[in-house]
Protein backbone atom coordinates (compact mmCIF):
# COMPACT_ATOMS: atom_id res chain seq x y z
CA UNK A 1 0.00 0.00 0.00
CA UNK A 2 1.40 3.51 -1.09
CA UNK A 3 1.17 6.37 1.71
CA UNK A 4 -0.01 9.78 -0.09
CA UNK A 5 2.14 12.45 1.00
CA UNK A 6 -0.04 15.12 3.46
CA UNK A 7 1.23 18.10 1.61
CA UNK A 8 1.40 18.39 -1.85
CA UNK A 9 3.64 20.81 -4.04
CA UNK A 10 2.87 20.28 -8.06
CA UNK A 11 5.54 22.41 -9.10
CA UNK A 12 8.32 21.70 -6.67
CA UNK A 13 7.77 17.91 -7.17
CA UNK A 14 8.59 18.71 -11.25
CA UNK A 15 11.44 20.59 -10.38
CA UNK A 16 13.24 18.29 -8.14
CA UNK A 17 11.95 15.04 -10.77
CA UNK A 18 14.40 17.55 -13.35
CA UNK A 19 17.00 17.93 -11.18
CA UNK A 20 17.18 14.18 -10.24
CA UNK A 21 16.91 13.08 -14.18
CA UNK A 22 19.79 15.47 -14.65
CA UNK A 23 21.61 14.52 -12.02
CA UNK A 24 21.57 10.75 -13.31
CA UNK A 25 22.15 11.29 -16.95
CA UNK A 26 25.16 10.35 -18.37
CA UNK A 27 24.53 13.39 -20.90
CA UNK A 28 22.68 16.42 -21.83
CA UNK A 29 18.94 15.62 -22.26
CA UNK A 30 16.75 18.07 -24.77
CA UNK A 31 13.44 18.87 -23.56
CA UNK A 32 11.64 15.84 -25.38
CA UNK A 33 14.19 13.72 -23.73
CA UNK A 34 12.97 15.13 -20.19
CA UNK A 35 9.26 15.39 -21.06
CA UNK A 36 9.44 11.42 -22.26
CA UNK A 37 11.40 9.97 -19.21
CA UNK A 38 9.11 11.85 -16.55
CA UNK A 39 6.11 11.42 -18.79
CA UNK A 40 4.89 14.86 -18.81
CA UNK A 41 4.24 17.25 -20.89
CA UNK A 42 6.13 19.49 -23.15
CA UNK A 43 4.39 22.25 -21.89
CA UNK A 44 5.18 21.08 -18.26
CA UNK A 45 8.96 20.99 -18.52
CA UNK A 46 9.25 23.92 -20.41
CA UNK A 47 7.95 26.19 -17.32
CA UNK A 48 10.07 24.00 -15.05
CA UNK A 49 12.76 24.36 -17.42
CA UNK A 50 12.78 28.18 -17.49
CA UNK A 51 12.78 28.58 -14.18
CA UNK A 52 15.55 26.31 -13.09
CA UNK A 53 17.61 27.55 -15.82
CA UNK A 54 17.08 31.64 -14.37
CA UNK A 55 18.22 30.15 -11.12
CA UNK A 56 21.07 28.44 -12.58
CA UNK A 57 20.53 25.06 -11.31
CA UNK A 58 20.63 24.07 -15.11
CA UNK A 59 22.08 25.45 -17.75
CA UNK A 60 21.07 24.98 -21.54
CA UNK A 61 23.88 23.88 -24.79
CA UNK A 62 23.26 23.00 -28.52
CA UNK A 63 23.25 19.35 -27.06
CA UNK A 64 20.59 19.99 -24.49
CA UNK A 65 20.30 20.56 -20.83
CA UNK A 66 23.09 20.06 -17.90
CA UNK A 67 23.16 20.53 -14.06
CA UNK A 68 25.13 23.31 -13.09
CA UNK A 69 27.46 22.98 -9.88
CA UNK A 70 24.93 25.50 -7.74
CA UNK A 71 23.15 22.26 -5.66
CA UNK A 72 26.69 21.42 -5.31
CA UNK A 73 28.26 24.66 -4.13
CA UNK A 74 25.30 25.01 -2.05
CA UNK A 75 25.92 21.60 -0.03
CA UNK A 76 29.70 23.09 0.15
CA UNK A 77 28.62 26.28 1.93
CA UNK A 78 26.89 23.81 4.86
CA UNK A 79 29.63 24.56 7.83
CA UNK A 80 30.89 20.54 8.81
CA UNK A 81 31.80 20.48 4.97
CA UNK A 82 33.65 23.97 4.38
CA UNK A 83 35.87 24.02 7.58
CA UNK A 84 36.17 20.16 6.50
CA UNK A 85 38.45 21.62 3.48
CA UNK A 86 39.71 24.60 5.40
CA UNK A 87 41.66 22.14 7.65
CA UNK A 88 42.38 19.50 4.89
CA UNK A 89 43.52 22.34 2.38
CA UNK A 90 46.97 22.95 3.85
CA UNK A 91 47.60 19.31 4.77
CA UNK A 92 46.82 18.14 0.93
CA UNK A 93 49.19 20.98 -0.31
CA UNK A 94 52.29 19.46 2.13
CA UNK A 95 50.90 15.97 0.33
CA UNK A 96 51.51 17.75 -3.30
CA UNK A 97 54.54 18.89 -2.08
CA UNK A 98 56.48 16.05 -0.72
CA UNK A 99 55.10 13.55 -3.27
CA UNK A 100 55.53 15.66 -6.46
CA UNK A 101 51.54 14.70 -7.19
CA UNK A 102 48.34 15.71 -6.78
CA UNK A 103 45.83 14.56 -4.50
CA UNK A 104 41.95 15.05 -3.85
CA UNK A 105 39.29 14.66 -1.04
CA UNK A 106 35.81 12.94 -2.34
CA UNK A 107 32.67 12.60 0.18
CA UNK A 108 29.58 10.43 -0.35
CA UNK A 109 27.07 12.12 -2.04
CA UNK A 110 24.10 9.44 -2.36
CA UNK A 111 25.39 6.55 -4.63
CA UNK A 112 28.17 8.32 -5.66
CA UNK A 113 31.59 9.55 -4.39
CA UNK A 114 32.02 13.57 -5.04
CA UNK A 115 35.70 15.62 -4.98
CA UNK A 116 35.50 18.57 -2.93
CA UNK A 117 38.72 19.99 -3.02
CA UNK A 118 41.82 19.16 -4.70
CA UNK A 119 45.66 20.01 -5.35
CA UNK A 120 47.55 19.77 -8.65
CA UNK A 121 50.86 18.82 -8.67
CA UNK A 122 53.74 20.80 -8.44
CA UNK A 123 55.85 19.65 -10.99
CA UNK A 124 55.40 19.74 -14.33
CA UNK A 125 53.54 16.49 -15.25
CA UNK A 126 50.72 15.19 -13.21
CA UNK A 127 47.29 14.22 -13.43
CA UNK A 128 44.48 16.43 -11.45
CA UNK A 129 40.54 15.44 -10.65
CA UNK A 130 38.18 18.42 -11.20
CA UNK A 131 36.33 19.53 -8.23
CA UNK A 132 32.97 18.48 -8.50
CA UNK A 133 33.90 15.28 -9.80
CA UNK A 134 31.25 12.09 -9.74
CA UNK A 135 31.39 9.14 -10.24
CA UNK A 136 29.45 5.62 -8.63
CA UNK A 137 30.63 4.64 -5.41
CA UNK A 138 31.60 1.16 -5.87
CA UNK A 139 33.70 1.90 -9.07
CA UNK A 140 36.22 4.09 -7.86
CA UNK A 141 39.10 3.97 -5.20
CA UNK A 142 37.55 6.82 -3.35
CA UNK A 143 34.04 5.68 -2.80
CA UNK A 144 35.10 1.77 -2.14
CA UNK A 145 37.20 3.52 0.93
CA UNK A 146 34.39 5.23 1.71
CA UNK A 147 31.90 2.32 2.00
CA UNK A 148 34.94 -0.16 3.60
CA UNK A 149 35.32 1.95 6.67
CA UNK A 150 31.63 2.25 7.30
CA UNK A 151 29.60 -0.19 9.96
CA UNK A 152 27.66 -3.12 8.57
CA UNK A 153 24.38 -0.83 8.49
CA UNK A 154 25.57 2.30 7.11
CA UNK A 155 27.38 0.42 3.95
CA UNK A 156 24.72 -1.58 3.64
CA UNK A 157 22.18 1.78 3.34
CA UNK A 158 24.93 3.11 0.94
CA UNK A 159 25.16 0.41 -1.46
CA UNK A 160 21.13 0.34 -1.32
CA UNK A 161 21.28 3.54 -2.54
CA UNK A 162 23.90 2.85 -5.21
CA UNK A 163 21.45 -0.16 -6.30
CA UNK A 164 18.60 2.34 -6.15
CA UNK A 165 20.33 4.21 -8.48
CA UNK A 166 20.74 1.23 -11.29
CA UNK A 167 24.24 0.12 -10.81
CA UNK A 168 24.58 -3.67 -10.94
CA UNK A 169 27.33 -5.67 -9.17
CA UNK A 170 28.20 -8.70 -7.35
CA UNK A 171 27.59 -8.07 -3.61
CA UNK A 172 29.61 -11.00 -2.74
CA UNK A 173 32.21 -10.32 -4.54
CA UNK A 174 32.45 -6.29 -3.50
CA UNK A 175 31.91 -6.96 -0.17
CA UNK A 176 35.22 -9.40 0.42
CA UNK A 177 36.89 -6.91 -1.53
CA UNK A 178 35.71 -3.80 0.88
CA UNK A 179 36.29 -6.19 3.81
CA UNK A 180 40.08 -6.88 2.57
CA UNK A 181 40.40 -2.96 1.69
CA UNK A 182 39.42 -2.43 5.46
CA UNK A 183 42.01 -4.81 6.87
CA UNK A 184 44.89 -3.13 4.99
CA UNK A 185 43.85 0.38 5.85
CA UNK A 186 43.95 2.14 2.23
CA UNK A 187 43.20 0.94 -1.32
CA UNK A 188 45.50 0.82 -4.21
CA UNK A 189 44.14 -0.08 -7.42
CA UNK A 190 45.49 0.73 -10.98
CA UNK A 191 43.98 3.56 -12.89
CA UNK A 192 40.34 2.20 -14.58
CA UNK A 193 41.13 5.58 -17.09
CA UNK A 194 44.72 6.32 -17.74
CA UNK A 195 47.80 3.43 -17.98
CA UNK A 196 50.51 4.30 -15.59
CA UNK A 197 48.65 5.65 -12.82
CA UNK A 198 47.85 3.67 -9.68
CA UNK A 199 44.94 5.65 -7.63
CA UNK A 200 46.14 5.26 -3.31
CA UNK A 201 43.23 6.13 -1.57
CA UNK A 202 43.34 6.46 2.38
CA UNK A 203 39.96 6.82 4.97
CA UNK A 204 39.90 10.24 6.82
CA UNK A 205 38.17 8.79 10.46
CA UNK A 206 36.02 10.12 12.48
CA UNK A 207 34.70 7.59 15.47
CA UNK A 208 36.09 4.93 13.47
CA UNK A 209 34.48 5.56 10.02
CA UNK A 210 35.07 7.24 6.91
CA UNK A 211 33.24 10.61 6.45
CA UNK A 212 35.91 11.15 3.35
CA UNK A 213 38.56 10.05 1.60
CA UNK A 214 42.13 11.36 0.57
CA UNK A 215 43.72 9.97 -2.95
CA UNK A 216 46.35 10.12 -4.67
CA UNK A 217 46.54 9.04 -8.60
CA UNK A 218 50.14 8.36 -8.53
CA UNK A 219 52.03 8.77 -11.93
CA UNK A 220 54.68 6.62 -12.12
CA UNK A 221 57.84 7.16 -13.95
CA UNK A 222 61.22 8.57 -14.17
CA UNK A 223 59.96 11.89 -13.30
CA UNK A 224 58.45 10.73 -9.60
CA UNK A 225 59.79 12.29 -6.68
CA UNK A 226 58.91 9.77 -4.63
CA UNK A 227 58.35 6.06 -4.67
CA UNK A 228 54.42 4.37 -4.53
CA UNK A 229 55.16 2.98 -0.84
CA UNK A 230 56.97 6.60 0.21
CA UNK A 231 53.85 8.44 -1.15
CA UNK A 232 51.39 5.64 0.97
CA UNK A 233 53.50 6.78 3.97
CA UNK A 234 52.80 10.43 3.33
CA UNK A 235 49.02 9.96 2.42
CA UNK A 236 48.39 7.89 5.66
CA UNK A 237 49.68 10.50 8.03
CA UNK A 238 48.21 13.56 5.97
CA UNK A 239 44.60 11.40 6.86
CA UNK A 240 45.27 10.97 10.46
CA UNK A 241 46.52 14.72 10.36
CA UNK A 242 43.13 15.67 9.35
CA UNK A 243 41.38 13.92 11.58
CA UNK A 244 42.76 14.84 14.61
CA UNK A 245 42.57 18.64 14.00
CA UNK A 246 38.82 18.27 12.79
CA UNK A 247 36.63 20.23 15.99
CA UNK A 248 34.13 17.68 17.96
CA UNK A 249 31.21 20.41 16.14
CA UNK A 250 32.71 19.56 12.77
CA UNK A 251 32.98 15.86 13.75
CA UNK A 252 29.81 15.51 14.99
CA UNK A 253 28.17 17.56 11.63
CA UNK A 254 30.30 15.20 9.21
CA UNK A 255 28.91 11.87 11.41
CA UNK A 256 25.53 13.03 10.29
CA UNK A 257 26.23 13.99 6.98
CA UNK A 258 27.66 10.75 6.29
CA UNK A 259 24.67 8.62 7.91
CA UNK A 260 21.95 10.53 5.91
CA UNK A 261 24.28 9.44 2.59
CA UNK A 262 26.36 12.27 1.81
CA UNK A 263 26.16 16.45 0.19
CA UNK A 264 23.85 17.35 -1.78
CA UNK A 265 23.57 15.02 -4.95
CA UNK A 266 24.54 17.91 -7.84
CA UNK A 267 28.18 18.23 -8.72
CA UNK A 268 30.18 16.61 -11.79
CA UNK A 269 38.25 9.84 -8.98
CA UNK A 270 39.99 8.04 -8.94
Amino acid sequence: MTTKSRYQAPALKKGLEILELLAAATAPLNMSDISTALGRSVSEIFRMLQVLEEHRYIARGDDGYRLTNRLFALGMSQPPVRNLVGIALPVMSEVARRTGQSCHMAVASGAEMVVIVGVEAPSLSGFAIRVGYRRPLHRSASGRVLLAFQSADVRQAMLDDVRLAGAAFDAAALAAELDGIAAKGLHTTPSPVLNAITDMSVPILVMGSARAALTVPFVDGPGARVTLDASQAVLRHAAATIAEQLSPEVRDGLYQRVVDHGVSDAGSDG
